[in-house]
């Protein structure tokens, strides 16, 4: 029987000095989501980290690209050709300095902004109509350095309000490969209501 395969791609740098900074947000959910699926992003392929997970209807695949952030799209590229997945069957995860720390959004397409992970899998892709998951990390306060910025780690306080929205994207994801974008997206909007 052919089940359908569904891409689920966390976005984050590789190395444990940029373990849990902003820029990782992509690859906090993944932790997530390894626990949920009860799997580990062990077999290395494609230029990422890749872990299968066969259920009765369909196939996910989880996946942290090992290339750097601003060469993401090359093993997502290649990750759509393996599968022989379309764009709308691949789901990216990662940090979003545009929106509020904590605040996760759940978009069917749109372009990249200022991501240069996302810019990278546009570019790869020619095309930016496939779903993705953005995780607020909040903007870099006045005059600070962006870099800096996305490469630093949390305070304790705000850690706490991430790990809720690293909840609430890993949920998403597991949504979106179930029900589809519609419900992943009227369900993590639900979850966050004040």
């Amino acid at each position: 029987m052919s089940r359908e395969v569904f891409l689920i791609v966390g976005l984050g740098n590789p190395g444990t000095e940029y373990a849990h900074t902003r820029h990782n947000a992509g690859f906090d959910t993944m932790a997530l989501l390894e626990r949920h699926y009860q799997c580990t992003l062990g077999r290395k392929m494609l230029q990422g980290l890749l872990a299968e997970v066969t259920e009765p209807e369909r196939k996910i695949v989880l996946c942290e690209p090992q290339t750097f952030m601003n060469a993401s799209g090359e093993c997502v590229a290649k990750l759509l050709r393996w599968y022989h997945c379309e764009p709308d069957h691949l789901i990216v995860i990662h940090d979003d300095i545009d929106l509020p720390p904590g605040k996760v959004r759940v978009r069917r397409n749109g372009g990249p902004g200022t991501h240069n992970g996302m810019r990278s899998i546009v570019q790869e892709l020619g095309r930016q109509d496939f779903p993705r998951i953005r995780v607020g990390t909040g903007d870099r306060p006045a005059g600070a350095d962006l870099v800096n910025w996305v490469l630093g780690h949390y305070d304790p306080e705000t850690r706490e309000v991430m790990d809720r929205a690293f909840q609430v994207a890993a949920e998403a994801a597991v949504n979106w490969a179930e029900h589809g974008i519609d419900f992943a997206m009227r369900e993590a909007a639900a979850r966050q209501q004040p």
